[in-house]
């Protein structure tokens, strides 16, 4: 592993290009301008210094609006190792930055092959932190398989991914979860908006960037009707597509219906479908039986956090033809009867792998929920068990409150009789 030390002896780093840095500094600052709520947050940071002392390993993806995240963190006083939680989610100039500009020890190259991504892993692990962050699980995973020994010193974590807390939750049931960590991304600031809006907007300009095709009077197929599912389904439905839902829940099956959407199994909506968008958290969701009915040129896509949503495999082992790159992060993979698939971003993350993920006015308020609840788990993961906990309201509160006031807008407040109304049994009708 190369390192890096031009910044400070202690800043280590397996960057791509350090030229990139005074370019991932300019749209840094320039995502930092759009976090409005993030950077009150890193003000009063550096005035208390809540984190002096303590040593934070993260797994996140390497963004610009990740970048602001961690310098408020550093303002606070953390010492910070940041890996990447996706091989092509890395913007290598932000990586640059962060080490050359910050000095920030970064671990992360965009397109690094899964032996260099479990090395960056264990390279941010290296700092022995008290504190994890992570995107998807792997860095706590990691923890509980390969790197047991720093159990230990571990006082909890925040995870901020939909997948990631999918997997937390088993390991919470099995029992096998060895300290806490708080589901960042359950919090309605984080999952109404993030999920929603940001993954609904930025999956379709990943898909838009890579094939530049019309979705209005196409058919889309959107697997899975949770909040990223929704966000993909509204924005394609806005834009002119007729849209079909495949579910395995039924109450949100019956939802999406009653949205106006199609709902159908997913083998039946496979034969139709010109667009597919898989975000489900969960693996195999379109597979051999599907690629079997698909339409000749259909475009496949996942903004799930893993790429085993679309059995990429299946078509690396049974495409007689594969024409890579024909578009940017476009794969075409040509079947024994001649019908064609596009796989775009290698089915990996979509609006990471095509595009740039989510605006920041949005990663503002997920980042700042992070930020506030590290803050809170200094003093409360003593008190904690082992498992996955909720972000305590207050905070989830304060974030919308802050958003809102940065937005221009303001909402009415309860009067003295009215409060008391709600917080008594006693009144009647």
């Amino acid at each position: 592993m190369t390192v890096d030390s031009t910044v400070a002896t202690e800043i280590r780093s397996d960057i791509a290009n350090p030229a990139l840095a005074a370019e991932g500094k300019k749209r840094i600052e320039w995502a930092g301008r759009n976090m409005p709520v993030l950077a009150q947050i890193r003000e009063r940071f550096e005035r208390e210094k809540p984190f002096t002392g303590t040593r934070i390993a993260a797994c996140m993806h390497v963004t610009t609006e990740t970048a602001n995240l961690m310098l408020a963190l550093k303002a606070g006083g953390a010492e910070i190792a940041l890996c990447a939680s996706n091989p092509l989610s890395t913007q290598d100039d932000t990586a640059a930055a962060l080490v050359h500009e910050y000095g920030i020890s970064v671990f992360a190259r965009n397109a690094v092959d899964r032996d260099g991504y479990y090395s960056h892993l264990n390279a941010a692990l290296d700092i022995k932190p008290d504190f994890v962050f992570d995107d998807g699980c792997d860095l706590v995973n990691t923890l509980h398989t390969t790197r047991t020994e720093l159990l230990a010193g571990i006082q909890g974590g925040c995870e901020e991914t939909t997948t990631g807390v999918i997997r937390l939750s088993q390991m919470a049931k099995d029992g096998a979860l060895k300290f806490p960590m708080i589901a960042v991304n359950d919090t309605d600031t984080k999952h109404m908006f993030d999920n929603r809006f940001g993954t609904g907007q930025s999956t379709w300009d990943a898909i838009f960037r890579a094939t530049n095709s019309l979705i209005a009077g196409s058919t889309v197929v959107v697997a899975g009707f949770g909040y990223c599912g929704k966000g993909v389904a509204e924005r394609a439905k806005g834009m002119g597509a007729d849209v079909i839902i495949t579910e395995i829940d039924p109450t949100k099956a019956l939802d999406a219906l009653m949205q106006g959407y199609r709902v159908m199994p997913g083998v039946e909506a496979a034969k139709i479908g010109d667009f597919f968008v898989t975000v489900t958290g969960n693996r195999d969701v379109i597979r051999d039986e599907h690629f079997a009915v698909m339409k000749d040129g259909a475009i496949l896509a996942n903004s799930g956090h893993f790429d085993i949503e679309i059995d990429v495999a299946w078509l690396e082992q049974n495409a007689k033809q594969k024409n890579a790159k024909i578009r940017h992060q476009t794969d075409e993979y040509v079947l024994s009867d001649g019908r064609r698939i596009l796989l775009v971003a290698e089915g990996r993350l979509v609006n990471l792998g095509a595009a740039e993920g989510h605006p920041a006015s949005v990663m503002d308020m997920s980042f700042s929920d992070q930020a506030l609840t590290a803050e809170w788990l200094l003093k409360a993961a003593a008190g904690l068990g082992a498992g996955l906990h909720e972000v305590p309201t207050v905070i989830d509160k304060e974030v919308a409150r802050l958003k809102l006031e940065s937005m221009g807008a303001s909402i009415d407040t309860l009067t003295p009789a009215q409060e008391l109304y709600l917080n008594s049994w006693e009144h009647g009708s």
